[in-house]
């Protein structure tokens, strides 16, 4: 064989290991877009939550799927399961970032931060961030905060699943772990920037999981990607009023919110674990 020969079939070669590597990577992560510039939550804007799913060929699902987040929980279509299984939390202390995304405050592990076993499956806790008011409603209440916990379980055969803990505030007593937050959010304000807090316990981010809502959904931010496990606590906690306010003037978006609008149910159980 020829040198031109070996050299082309070498290319050829890389080339098919390259994107072989792309596509597996896709597959692992349900990854929420970074570049948050690309679209908004204004009402009637080009860019808005009725257009997403235009905006880029990717984002497809954000208005052509059929199990889309969020949802109201409503009553009469949800199935009590007593034995679906208390959520157990194995959170830990980890170093971590605060960071102004452009729509929302996120907090991200920067190691291992711990994990969460839904039905004997086994989450481990990448990063937080905050949407004003819920996205997820209960029996059509919406609330004043929703605090979504982004998981991702362990790869088998190159895929991975993701598992989000919503969950919900309203107004009344200062949450503690914002408190703890304030000043940085607070230098953050109007700024697309990042911060490195020190270290973070995520088990300071109280939820019970003695009770809570569980169906099939996607991420509720473009790419929409389905496949996504929620968990909705049913136990709704406090944030004070300066501190949701703070929330959404830190953001730079100029929006009054950024929360998606319901999506519909398409014949979803959805299922409640309780006592």
């Amino acid at each position: 064989m020829t040198h031109q020969k070996l050299h082309t079939k070498f290319l050829s070669n890389l080339l098919i290991l390259v994107t072989i590597l792309l596509l597996s990577t896709k597959c692992i992560i349900a990854q929420e877009v970074e570049n948050e510039t690309e679209f908004d939550y204004i009402k009637g804007s080009k860019h808005g939550p009725l257009h997403w799913g235009e905006l880029h060929k990717e984002w497809g699902a954000c208005n052509m799927g059929r199990i889309q987040s969020p949802i109201d929980m409503i009553n009469p279509k949800v199935s009590i399961l007593p034995n679906l299984g208390m959520l157990n939390k194995n959170y830990k202390p980890q170093n971590a970032t605060l960071k102004n995304r452009g729509h929302d405050i996120q907090v991200k592990w920067e190691g291992d931060a711990g994990s969460i076993k839904i039905n004997g499956t086994e989450y481990f806790l990448h990063q937080a961030h905050f949407h004003s008011p819920s996205e997820h409603t209960i029996s059509g209440r919406r609330y004043d905060v929703e605090l979504h916990l982004v998981h991702e379980s362990a790869k088998i055969n190159g895929k991975s699943e993701v598992a989000v803990v919503g969950v919900l505030y309203m107004i009344g007593q200062p949450n503690s772990i914002l408190t703890e937050w304030s000043q940085y959010i607070r230098a953050m304000i109007n700024t697309k920037a990042e911060k490195h807090v020190g270290v973070v316990d995520p088990s300071h981010i109280q939820f019970s999981g003695k009770k809570y809502y569980k169906y099939g959904g996607s991420l509720t931010v473009p790419p929409c990607t389905e496949g996504v496990t929620w968990i909705i606590d049913t136990e709704i906690r406090f944030v004070s009023m300066e501190q949701m306010n703070l929330l959404r003037e830190a953001v730079h978006d100029h929006a009054a919110q950024n929360a998606r609008p319901l999506q519909a149910l398409n014949q979803r159980e959805i299922e409640l674990f309780g006592p």
